[in-house]
């Protein structure tokens, strides 16, 4: 199995920082990829940002040029750093990992970190 622990969010106003950590864990685990999702309140969970292997990235349109994906070489750490943050940013944000587990690979959710941007 794959774990997941989040860590790094909070309660910023408009215009401040905020930097998400996540880190994996597991026995025989080989990571594909990661990246964040966020679900606000009535809201259907969505993309925040991701990152493979090749360092590769891929953003959603309402982070460009905000929000920054970064991982460690060794692919068992992700993180986000929000900058600019708008309270429309205001969502529990869940780590996520695409991983391989022997032969059979999986996507894995963390149990997500709350962000809160006040106007």
């Amino acid at each position: 199995q794959v774990q997941l622990v989040e860590s790094g969010g909070g309660l910023v106003q408009a215009g401040g920082s905020l930097r998400l950590s996540c880190a994996a864990s597991g026995t025989g685990i080989r990571v594909i990829s990661m990246g964040w999702y966020r679900q606000a309140p009535t809201k259907q969970r969505e993309l925040v940002a991701t990152i493979n292997g090749g360092w590769g990235t891929n953003y959603a349109d309402s982070v460009k040029g905000r929000f920054t994906i970064s991982r460690d070489n060794a692919m068992k750490s992700v993180y986000l750093q929000m900058n600019s943050l708008k309270p429309e940013d205001t969502a529990v944000y869940y780590c996520t990992t695409r991983a391989y587990v022997g032969t059979a690979w999986d996507d894995y959710w963390g149990q997500g970190t709350q962000v809160t941007v006040s106007s």
